[in-house]
């Protein structure tokens, strides 16, 4: 339950981080409300997972969680570019979640 909660706050934090971008500076509502709302999300369930997690591991989880999907969602939603240089990174950031889960 505790990867599963983990996996659940990196998703959030991926709302978060693209959320801020919809916001234009926190000048519109509901999108900052969103926002926010995500934040919280994502920092509450990264603390429950920490009750069963060390807490090395289940950080680089979460924000390797967030990165890769904040870096897929800019590619999809937002016109980032898709390089195969920036997509072999993301791959070794998946590798390195994958590791951390192996040997946790």
């Amino acid at each position: 339950m505790p990867w599963f909660l983990l996996f659940l706050a990196g998703l959030f934090e991926c709302g978060w981080a693209i959320g801020l971008k919809y916001t234009d500076g926190f000048t519109r509502p509901l999108p900052t409300a969103l926002t926010v709302i995500s934040m919280v999300v994502s920092i509450v369930l990264l603390g429950l997972a920490v009750k069963h997690l060390p807490i090395g591991t289940a950080y680089a989880v979460w924000t390797g969680i967030g990165t890769v999907g904040t870096v897929l969602l800019g590619i999809w939603l937002l016109g980032d570019e898709a390089s195969v240089s920036r997509l072999a990174c993301i791959t070794l950031i998946v590798a390195g979640i994958a590791g951390l889960k192996l040997t946790a």
